[in-house]
């Protein structure tokens, strides 16, 4: 990543507002719209309220994101007010960097930024990502312990591969990495799709990589290489369980679903939604409060409820 102080003309600013869980997914949208590096965090320790907050150059398409954030308040029925700050570049890269060191998970993954010396490592998968967007997905928990849940399944091999909400592709790229097969990555948002399919080039994976913009399980593509033997959904809790019957119906019998985005106290609600629709929780990671869950669709299925 360039460091912003060179990058641009203007002084930077991050923009957030404080919502609660109903309401994040419209408000990281509208945020989105403007910035192209998104964070996620906790705002309480029940974790009741989340602080969506995104870096933009100061003054840069403010009506665009006045308009996106009403749009989101009609849409989550919250009215939140944004809150600005003034940021130094210089001083917004050195915390990112700082906040984003090598991680090692599993006994398989090392995740490195690109600000990072790039030395190989003979006994590990080396997945590089730009600091800025790593930094960004707030969701380091969540993305740990889906890593560990494709270690964990490795074995099944699996051959048709959705990673749903893809966000920087980092899953889509361990898989492909792991497995040696080809994913499909698959986003609503425009700049991940295009991120991913960056990460995927700065960690040759390009040629297993297809990453396609799309509305979750309306986008085209993902009906048309249906059913699938593994899909990743690092999301949040509430849209897993809306999807829960889509799931199903697109995991291949013996398919492995790997849910992620929710808090430990939210696995009974996942976990419910998920087993109407005759899936099997097969194990469980926690990576704090982040729990990731790994369900599999049964050989012989009963029909699906609504």
């Amino acid at each position: 990543m360039t460091a912003p102080s060179r990058r641009h003309a203007t002084a930077l600013e991050t923009v957030s507002v404080t919502i609660p869980e109903s309401a994040v997914e419209a408000y990281e949208n509208a945020i989105g719209t403007v910035c192209t590096t998104v964070g996620l965090f906790e705002a309480n320790p029940e974790g009741t309220l989340w602080r969506v907050e995104g870096v933009k150059d100061a003054g840069h398409r403010d009506d665009e994101l006045a308009a996106a954030l009403a749009l989101a308040s009609l849409i989550s029925s919250v009215d939140a007010p944004l809150h600005r700050e003034a940021t130094e570049a210089e001083g917004w890269l050195a915390r990112t960097y700082e906040s984003f060191p090598e991680q090692q998970v599993g006994q398989r993954f090392v995740i490195r930024g690109t600000h990072l010396p790039d030395t190989p490592d003979k006994t590990r998968i080396v997945l590089t990502l730009d600091a800025g967007v790593a930094f960004g997905s707030g969701e380091h928990g969540s993305t740990r312990g889906c890593l560990r849940a494709l270690e964990w399944m490795a074995y099944r091999k699996p051959r048709r591969i959705l990673d749903l909400g893809c966000g920087s592709g980092i899953l889509a790229m361990a898989a492909a990495a792991l497995l040696h097969r080809k994913v499909l990555a698959v986003d609503i948002e425009p700049w991940s799709v295009r991120v991913s399919a960056s990460n995927a080039a700065r960690n040759r994976l390009a040629h297993a990589l297809t990453c396609r913009l799309g509305n979750g399980w309306r986008t085209p593509e993902i009906h048309r290489q249906a059913p699938y033997d593994l899909v990743f959904a690092n999301i949040l809790a509430r849209p897993l369980c809306l999807m829960a019957k889509d799931m199903a119906i697109n995991l291949a019998p013996g398919g492995t679903a790997i849910l992620a985005g929710l808090l430990r106290t939210q696995i009974p609600m996942v976990l419910s939604a998920h087993r109407r629709q005759g899936l099997v929780l097969e194990k469980t990671f926690a990576e704090g409060d982040w729990a990731t869950l790994v369900l599999r669709k049964p050989f012989a299925l009963p029909a699906h409820k609504s």
